[in-house]
């Protein structure tokens, strides 16, 4: 935003401050945050806080590190707040479970290691955001956030405490995160319409198995070698007992194939062609899809079901003109009768949070921040995804005449 837009929306932006910020206490720290906030939204190229006190007019580059990095208000409750507000704003179609990349130089910001990074588009020195974003193709703003920690930082003390690392934060991977985000949103109040993701946390069984164990719905992303049966296999039987030892459990004789064996032995017969949403050329976006009801069956799924059936969902399969087999693979636990290109769109609705990861580090400096403290990572997140949020509502207003 330029200097003029921003004053032009300042009134709301106050107002939308005061109440996010409500819980952090004081009225010094609301007017830090109100600052950090138009900091944030106004033009520049850099949006850690040396550069952007030098451009408010009322910037004070000591007093916004202190509330961001010494202050010790609880991020929690603002989280519940922009959550709530914008979950109602939005009124999402899925929750999307995504995670990003923060590169960074030397070791001592906090979570920081050598590992994937997709802003790099490889292996490099980074932290890891894992975020939890409401998401429908008109609007999308993450509700919350953890930092993943790599496992050599629990037995680093000498860095822990540089970065003043709570000693119950320990390494937990990102799939568990992700849980646990899950859990403290549904103590907010809010629970999710359906939940996607990527191969990255689709792959992973123990997640799987969370979400449907709090019996929530999921379309994730999966790799074609994933073990199943199709819905008709024959149903697990016991041998004959000879009556000698402990009596043989029942289970499934044959041997699972991959979700890629089962989708190529439908065929190209079955594929359906879905248009899944407008792209930004004007035209819709069309594929080629398949859909079977399988049965995922990897050795720690029946082990879990020993004895008893394993339990059917959906296996969507995008299978592109031309190709000699499918190129993306999708297990959904959705109801029998959910339509393909319900399936399909859910699937394919991870976009927008793509479109909020550029937006959050681009426009409003998500990957900005120079601290090393894991409380001054935790507030300088909150409060992107606060400036996010209230930009986001600017969108939504057909009353705002904020630009988009």
């Amino acid at each position: 935003m330029t200097a003029v837009e921003l004053a032009r929306v300042r009134g709301r932006l106050v107002a939308f401050a005061e109440e996010m910020l409500a819980p952090i206490g004081r009225s010094e720290r609301r007017r830090w945050g109100e600052c950090y906030l138009r900091g944030l939204m106004l033009d520049g190229k850099r949006k850690s806080i040396e550069p952007m006190a030098a451009r408010l007019a009322d910037g004070d580059e000591q007093g916004l590190q202190q509330f961001v990095n010494q202050s010790p208000w609880a991020w929690a409750p603002v989280r519940e707040r922009l959550a709530c507000r914008l979950q109602a704003a939005i009124a999402p179609r899925l929750w999307v479970i995504d995670d990003t990349g923060f590169p960074k130089f030397g070791r001592h910001s906090v979570g920081v290691a050598r590992q994937y990074c997709g802003a790099l588009g490889k292996v490099g020195n980074c932290q890891l955001g894992v975020s939890i974003n409401a998401c429908r193709d008109e609007a999308s703003c993450p509700l919350d956030w953890r930092l993943f920690l790599p496992e050599e930082w629990d037995d680093d003390t000498e860095r822990r405490r540089r970065a003043a690392l709570p000693a119950e934060e320990r390494h937990r991977p990102k799939w568990q995160l992700a849980l646990e985000m899950l859990d403290e949103l549904a103590g907010w109040g809010l629970e999710p319409p359906v939940i996607s993701a990527d191969g990255g946390y689709g792959d992973i069984t123990d997640f799987r198995q969370g979400l449907e164990a709090r019996g929530l719905a999921y379309v994730v992303q999966v790799h074609g070698q994933t073990s199943a049966y199709p819905e008709a296999t024959t149903r697990p039987e016991a041998p004959a007992y000879a009556g000698k030892g402990r009596p043989p459990q029942p289970r499934y004789r044959e041997k699972p194939a991959s979700l890629r064996a089962l989708a190529v032995a439908a065929g190209e017969r079955d594929l359906h062609e879905v248009a899944w949403r407008q792209g930004s050329r004007g035209s819709k976006l069309r594929s080629r899809f398949l859909c079977l009801r399988v049965r995922p069956a990897n050795l720690q799924l029946r082990r879990a079901h020993r004895g008893g059936e394993l339990p059917c969902c959906w296996l969507v399969c995008e299978w592109p003109a031309g190709a000699a087999e499918p190129s993306k693979y999708w297990l959904s636990n959705l109801p029998e009768a959910t339509m393909l290109a319900e399936l399909v769109a859910l699937a394919k609705g991870r976009w927008r949070v793509e479109h909020d990861y550029r937006e959050l580090k681009d426009a409003l400096g998500l990957d900005h921040f120079e601290g090393r403290s894991y409380q001054g990572w935790h507030h300088h997140v909150t409060l992107v995804s606060l400036a996010h949020g209230f930009l986001t509502l600017e969108r939504l207003n057909p009353k705002a005449d904020a630009p988009a």
